[in-house]
């Protein structure tokens, strides 16, 4: 009778359940067994003897399975298989084989469905099975009947097509379910169809090992291709829309290609060779009295229905791809092996095995090379889907396979059916399987069957999913001879409200990604990155992106790209946003214990979020992301939204501009660039900057031909020592008051506007009426423009080799020097006047020791225009989310002293003391941090609340640190971009005790959402 999920249990009295896995037994046939038995396990040779007519075949098979389709054959295919057998089918239909049908088979398929619920139930209980809606599954559109079972299906544009057993190639239209076209194609059934990218080629491959290319418009066929060899089935077939090669994986174990732009001007083949001239070992061997068949060559007819008959080249065969039958193939196209855009074939095979294949190798158009095997036992690899990087695969026995293409890892193994699954398919972030049992089940993208029902009479052979006229339809096709449609919205709709994702998610997310020590600054922690990459990749597959690692230069972290695709893509007024941050850190190593936690285990204290990244960037990456995810949920993401977070910021971008460069292709037209990597003035009134500094680093270095020397043994005037050499030079840099003395180094700077003195008025007012204890409004504001608008030369130190005591004179001294940049002038241009000026004064020391000048790292300022549309709908989005917001905490904290008491007077521009207002806000004495994390500000000694926040607008700023990313990314795209601050000043970015406030945490989603969800003119 039949088990709970409608699979038929053998009716000869034996049990065969492992007791492992709970699974119902494989259907095999045993030596020495009755012919009647089609359901007992066996891992020895089988014996068939049909007497019927008085023919007598045997066979000697090892580890074959049987499946059995009691209505119209008996097929044996390998499980662990000997491939050096062919799948032998007997027609049941036929008189003389009726006795190998199973006695118990009419009783099966009646319980089949009594005992489903109950399987159900056992799923739930167990806790794979959640939310199951309905037992019957989907609603059924539509149900075509056909003559002969269907064994393929594909769907493309508006139509449906199939392939039969019976070798027929049929069409249907999705709009009305109308025959539009019936083709014998093959003269063997049709296993596999494949629709190129473009979808003006079907292909077609089928069990007279032949492969048919056919145009999809009108159903005639282009190609006719077969193999030198004899291949048996042809149970899979490809094809590279770039390459234009055909890639087929046959029941002799080898997968060939053919390259159709180079053997469309080849001589037609000999037809004698066609494989059904072939001579057959079996059907064409001599018959009683030695005599055998006699066969007439087939000519012409062979190519009736048109085409260019083409034969493979022995040279393009690899023998033994695997070690069993290649039951499957799919195509991926990302960087899997390297390069992003590069297609990867991909195989299952019945030795258990996936493999990676290499396009294209040695420079040969279509030729592969394996360069990854993967395998999670030994059961056959029956069917494959793609989603982005995540391979799915369906196995013997019921389990589906998940892997993950770019670590090459296995994810997840899913328990989908207790029979063997045939096939299946992932759309609509959700994954659909079928049994051959005939059940149905779909998947949710955390793997939780949400839905399950009887879809076919016996096998589930074929199935594909498509949308047509704003509804979702998925295709079955089974050897009961019927194409089913069926509507899965309501398990669409189910799968996006799954997606939407709580606050709580995004934590965990959040807690995820600071666990990945992905800092880039250290070789040690290069594989850490990569793991945090491929981590973060994944999450914006999960919700539903197409995702790709851009590869950079000299191994350097990836480049994480992602895209969603907005409701209004392809528009005409479409408007594409670019979202940039990063996933590396400064490195935090806590050995003296500062930080109140582990800086790589987040942990939420009083509202904040402590660990090194929370704020910079991992966290305002993650708001982003979950916010277009609600969007995509709630089909409201207006425009699409691309994501380009990288992994080399903190230590210069290195190898961004290079990558992004290279897949420009990929990342596609861009309209605005938006990024959220620094923080508020204070702690309390929110921020759009509008530009920042670009930098020059440069590292100067002097070095003498004589070695390390001891003072008092050598020292003398006439020693031309590195070090005094160097400290000449550096002072030649700067004169009074910090001017710098380059030539030039002025002339370019962009002087200012009244809208910008007016926004340094409101900056000074808003600031000066929360802390009056800071007197003076024109000097605020100078030592803004100080830093914000004006540039700078530092020196950060100086390092000497030899030993470190006072006798050495070092033979070699260098020193690290940066230039901080100003919109109007250009990062290359100050770089060779800087060179230029530090080798002209060189000159004039009358040194014999030499100059060595190495450009570390270089980037263009930036200047955004805050009356632009993105600033605008910013500003607007910021002022709903947190004009709602009740009464603020200030986070001052006490200070024993005016920073203005310290200004210095004859200045150009006057100057703050050091203690600035992230200074400020974070104190380092226990008073200090102690008001500033209560929300208090001291004066005159008594603490006092902040006031309710008003509906104003967010301060507009620049700020004095470089974001190197941002101006070329500008430049690259023709596009504007604009700053979101997500943290707060005393957000310890870069210090001890990184944090970010959860308040800011969830405000920046919603502002990310509003922004996102707007319709952009």
């Amino acid at each position: 009778m039949a088990n709970e999920d409608g699979a038929i249990q053998p009716a000869d009295g034996h049990s065969h359940i492992d007791s492992s896995d709970g699974h119902p037994p494989c259907h095999r046939l045993r030596a020495g067994d009755d012919q009647r038995r089609s359901h007992i396990s066996s891992d020895r040779i089988i014996r068939f003897d049909m007497s019927t007519k008085g023919m007598t075949a045997q066979e000697e098979v090892v580890h074959w399975r049987a499946l059995v389709d009691p209505q119209r054959a008996l097929i044996l295919r390998p499980g662990r298989n000997n491939p050096c057998f062919h799948d032998v089918e007997f027609d049941l239909m036929a008189d003389r084989n009726r006795n190998i049908r199973p006695d118990n088979y009419d009783n099966d398929v009646a319980d089949a469905n009594d005992h489903a619920p109950d399987r159900a139930n056992h799923d739930a209980a167990q806790g794979g099975t959640a939310q199951l809606r309905d037992i019957n599954g989907p609603a059924l559109f539509h149900k075509v009947k056909n003559q002969k079972s269907i064994l393929a299906i594909v769907i493309s544009n508006s139509r449906v097509f199939a392939g039969t057993q019976g070798g027929e190639l049929l069409v249907w239209s999705l709009e009305t379910y109308e025959l539009l076209y019936s083709v014998v194609a093959h003269r063997g059934a049709v296993l596999s169809l494949f629709v190129s990218n473009d979808g003006k080629h079907l292909f077609s491959s089928a069990g007279d090992a032949i492969v048919n290319v056919w145009c999809t418009q009108k159903l005639t066929r282009l190609y006719h291709i077969w193999s030198t060899y004899d291949v048996g089935d042809v149970f899979c077939v490809a094809y590279s829309t770039r390459l234009q090669t055909v890639y087929l994986g046959a029941q002799n174990t080898s997968i060939q290609w053919l390259n159709l732009s180079w053997n469309t001007s080849c001589v037609s083949p000999n037809l004698e060779s066609h494989p059904l001239n072939r001579q057959n070992k079996f059907f064409d061997s001599t018959g009683p009295g030695g005599v055998p068949t006699t066969r007439s060559v087939l000519g012409g007819d062979i190519l009736a229905q048109g085409g260019q008959a083409v034969e493979i080249d022995k040279r393009n065969i690899i023998q033994y791809a695997h070690f069993g039958y290649v039951y499957c193939m799919v195509l991926v196209r990302s960087s899997i092996h390297g390069e992003s855009g590069e297609e990867t074939l991909i195989t299952g095979g019945g030795d258990g095995t996936i493999k990676m294949w290499r396009l294209a190798e040695d420079g040969i158009p279509g030729a592969i090379r394996c360069f990854e095997t993967m395998e999670n036992g030994d059961n056959s690899v029956l069917s494959m889907a793609l989603d982005g990087t995540f391979l799915y695969s369906g196995r013997l026995e019921g389990d589906v396979d998940v892997w993950d293409l770019d670590t090459r890892q296995l994810i997840r193994t899913v328990n989908a059916h207790t029979a063997d699954v045939l096939t299946i398919t992932v759309g609509h972030d959700l994954i659909f399987t079928g049994g051959s049992n005939g059940w149905a089940k779909i998947f949710d993208r955390r793997y939780r069957c949400t839905n399950q029902w009887k879809a076919h009479d016996r096998l589930i052979l074929a199935s594909s999913i498509a949308s047509y006229n704003n509804k979702a339809v998925l295709v079955t096709g089974g050897n009961d001879d019927c194409v089913a449609i069926w509507d899965i919205g309501a398990s669409v709709s189910q799968s996006n409200m799954s997606l939407r994702n709580t606050n709580e998610d995004l934590l965990d997310s959040l807690r995820k990604l600071i666990s990945f020590r992905t800092v880039s600054s250290q070789e040690e922690y290069a594989e850490e990155c990569r793991r945090g990459a491929s981590w973060l990749r994944n999450l914006f597959k999960r919700f539903g992106a197409s995702t790709e690692m851009f590869n950079t230069d000299d191994n350097r972290n990836p480049v994480v790209f992602a895209r969603f695709r907005g409701k209004n893509s392809g528009c005409e007024n479409e408007n594409r946003i670019l979202f940039y941050g990063h996933y590396d850190v400064i490195d935090a190593e806590n050995k003296q214990e500062k930080w109140k936690t582990h800086p790589f285990d987040m942990q939420g204290i009083d509202g904040y979020l402590y660990g090194r990244g929370t704020s910079d960037n991992k966290g305002p990456v993650l708001a982003a992301l979950y916010a277009v995810a609600d969007l995509v949920a709630e089909k409201k993401l207006a425009s699409d939204v691309v994501f380009l977070i990288e992994g080399e910021e903190e230590s210069g971008s290195r190898g961004f501009k290079e990558a992004i460069r290279r897949n420009k292709h990929i990342i596609g037209d861009i309209d605005w660039i938006l990024l959220a990597n620094s923080y508020w003035l204070d702690d309390d009134i929110p921020c759009l900057t509008y530009g920042l500094r670009g930098v020059v680093h440069a590292t100067i270095e002097v070095e003498s031909k004589h070695p390390d020397l001891h003072s008092g043994v050598e020292g003398s005037h006439m020693m031309d020592e590195a070090l005094k050499d160097l400290i000449m030079l550096l002072a030649k840099l700067t004169g009074p008051n910090g001017h710098v003395r380059i030539p030039g180094f002025y002339d370019t700077i962009i002087p200012i506007s009244q809208a910008e003195n007016e926004r340094y008025e409101a900056i000074s007012k808003s600031l000066l009426c929360r802390y009056p204890e800071v007197a003076g409004s024109d000097e605020l504001i100078a030592s803004f423009k100080a830093k914000w608008r004006e540039p700078s030369l530092t020196m950060h130190g100086i390092k000497t080799s030899g030993p470190a005591n006072s006798t050495i004179i070092p033979h070699n001294a260098r020193a690290a020097v940066s230039l901080r940049l100003v919109p109007g002038q250009d990062a290359l241009q100050i770089q060779q006047a800087f060179v230029g000026f530090l080798n002209d004064q060189f000159a004039t020391l009358n040194t014999l020791n030499g100059l060595f000048i190495k450009i570390d790292h270089q980037a263009d300022p930036w200047l955004g225009d805050p009356e632009n549309q993105i600033f605008k709908m910013l500003e607007k989005a910021i002022m709903e989310a947190w004009g709602s917001v009740g009464p603020t905490r200030r986070g001052s904290a006490a200070v024993s002293k005016s920073p203005l008491d310290s200004m210095t007077k004859g200045l150009a521009s006057p100057k703050l003391s050091p203690v600035t207002f992230s200074t400020r806000v974070h104190d380092s004495s226990p008073n200090a941090q102690a008001s500033a994390e209560n929300g208090d500000h001291m004066q005159g000694g008594s603490f006092n609340r902040t006031f309710p926040r008003k509906n104003q607008k967010p301060l507009y700023i620049r700020e004095g640190g470089t974001i190197p990313a941002i101006r070329f990314l500008e430049k690259e795209f023709g596009a504007q971009a604009a700053h979101l601050p997500c943290g707060q000043a005393s957000d310890s970015a870069h210090l001890d005790n990184e944090r970010f406030r959860l308040l800011n945490l969830y405000k920046s989603r919603e502002i990310f959402k509003k922004l996102f969800g707007e319709t952009w003119t």
